[in-house]
């Protein structure tokens, strides 16, 4: 059994670990909440095998599926039980009444007590320091009314604790009750939620002992299980850096920059598409990896043979530095990984890899990886980038404008406000040709050059030219000659 010492014993989860600051409190009772196909007895699964790694006894109650389906299951997701002892508590699938209705338990096990009878037999022969009960509101229906149903469960969760358990118990609302009169009996309640555009997992209660609050990111994958992704807290995360200027590589480009951009800055590059911003942003990847830097470029709206394609197209060496490992090159399917799973990808790059320089290519397609987009883009997109910033790493976001040309817009997402340096890029017509112009908004480190520069991209790589002296109205795309 376990110390009577109580502690902490692990979730079997990294992510949900860290949310509860080292795991559930020893010898407590937990409440898994959420609907069916959320993911509740895979996190069981986890909470068991985790115990059998960790040299403790583990118990599963099993009450909606049989032992054969729950290890089969189980191993499709990479999981072996074959240390947890499983007690069949479900329904046989020949018990039917003679008239064809179908009865849930047989003749001995119409009673509530009968049940709970059964689960302290099995704790009484196998002495298990961890508990899982799945799902908990069957026994709901095994009881003649609410109250005997509320006191037979009281008198479990008592018997678990007085025995030193750690326990896990799922509920699940029905049309014929709710699950809320039960969480009352837990010291702590996690909820599950799935979305069509993915899952999320969120801590109500936990007695004892603080916890990370608000939503985080779940997936389920075969083979793994559930991941769990922590919401991101910038302030938890820090180093320090200094502030030197970073060249592009690019002269006339570091000048409009006043040198450069500084270590731990975050630069936005806005245009309309086609105009360069990914291009200029792999110059700066560039360079990054020419001082010997580790870099990486997260693409949103392109494939990975794309860019290395369009990148080598313009001089950029991007596929041997990608092959020694100096330039990681991610192409992100938003529509397929949350914000937070995202935002833990980039930490593990950054504190595993010693990644330096991050490129974020398409505020667009990262908005598409959010629950609420509208809401959390500036939110998700703001905390990301301060846990860089804090790190030292350099930033570089790509935004696309819809309009190719009429008034001025440094950003569509507003996310404008992020950036230490605004760089932008805009087509303008110059005598009947369709042109480039380049400029620097903002920059907060330093001085910089307010002038307007041409600008193109050709098989030798970025060029911005000199400055646009003899045009006037170049913000607005159809800019007149000075004739003063």
């Amino acid at each position: 059994m376990s110390s009577p010492q109580r502690g902490r014993v692990s979730s079997g989860l990294a992510g949900l670990d860290e949310i509860l600051q080292g795991g559930f409190i020893d010898e407590r009772t937990y409440s898994i909440r959420g609907g069916s196909g959320t993911g509740k007895t895979i996190l069981g699964y986890h909470f068991l095998t985790a115990g059998v790694e960790a040299d403790e006894t583990g118990l599963y109650f099993a009450f909606e599926e049989t032992a054969k389906d729950i290890t089969r299951n189980a191993e499709s997701l990479g999981f072996e039980l074959s240390d947890v002892e499983i007690v069949d508590m479900s329904p046989s699938a020949t018990e039917f009444m003679e008239d064809g209705n179908y009865t849930v338990f047989g003749p001995s096990e119409v009673e509530g007590d009968q049940m709970v009878s059964r689960i302290g037999d099995a704790v009484g022969e196998h002495d298990p320091d961890r508990v899982f009960i799945d799902p908990l509101t069957l026994l709901r229906h095994l009881t003649p009314d609410e109250f005997q149903f509320k006191r037979t469960v009281a008198s479990l969760m008592s018997y678990l604790k007085e025995r030193g358990i750690t326990t896990l118990f799922t509920t699940q609302r029905t049309s014929a009750g709710t699950d809320e009169d039960l969480q009352y009996l837990a010291d702590g309640s996690i909820r599950l939620e799935r979305f069509e555009s993915g899952r999320r997992l969120e801590v109500e209660k936990f007695r004892g002992s603080g916890f990370r609050s608000g939503k985080h990111g779940l997936r389920i994958d075969a083979g793994r299980g559930l991941s769990v992704f922590p919401s991101l807290v910038p302030g938890d995360h820090g180093q320090r850096f200094d502030y030197e200027t970073l060249s592009s590589d690019i002269d006339r480009l570091d000048e409009l920059l006043g040198g450069g951009i500084e270590r731990g800055s975050i630069t936005l590059i806005s245009g309309p598409s086609g105009v360069g911003k990914s291009t200029t942003g792999a110059a700066f990847a560039s360079a990054a990896a020419h001082r010997g830097e580790r870099s990486a470029a997260y693409l949103f709206e392109e494939s990975r043979d794309s860019f290395v394609h369009r990148s080598e197209a313009v001089g950029f060496d991007v596929r041997d530095r990608a092959e020694n490992g100096d330039f990681e090159i991610h192409p992100v399917e938003p529509l397929a990984v949350s914000a937070d799973e995202f935002a833990h990808r980039v930490r593990t790059a950054v504190e595993e890899r010693d990644i330096q320089f991050v490129m974020l290519d398409g505020t667009a397609g990262y908005r598409l990886a959010l629950q609420d987009p509208e809401s959390e883009l500036r939110g998700e997109l703001h905390a990301l980038c301060r846990y860089l910033r804090n790190m030292g790493v350099t930033v570089l976001l790509t935004d696309e404008v819809t309009s190719v040309t009429g008034p001025f817009q440094a950003s569509d997402s507003h996310v404008s406000y992020l950036a230490d340096n605004v760089v932008f890029l805009r087509y303008i017509e110059v005598d009947g040709e369709i042109r480039k112009a380049i400029g620097v908004l903002k920059k907060r480190f330093g001085s910089f050059e307010s002038t307007l520069r041409s600008f193109r991209i050709d098989g030798e790589g970025v060029h911005v030219g000199g400055a646009l002296s003899d045009l006037r109205g170049v913000l607005t795309g159809t800019p007149t000659r000075d004739t003063e």
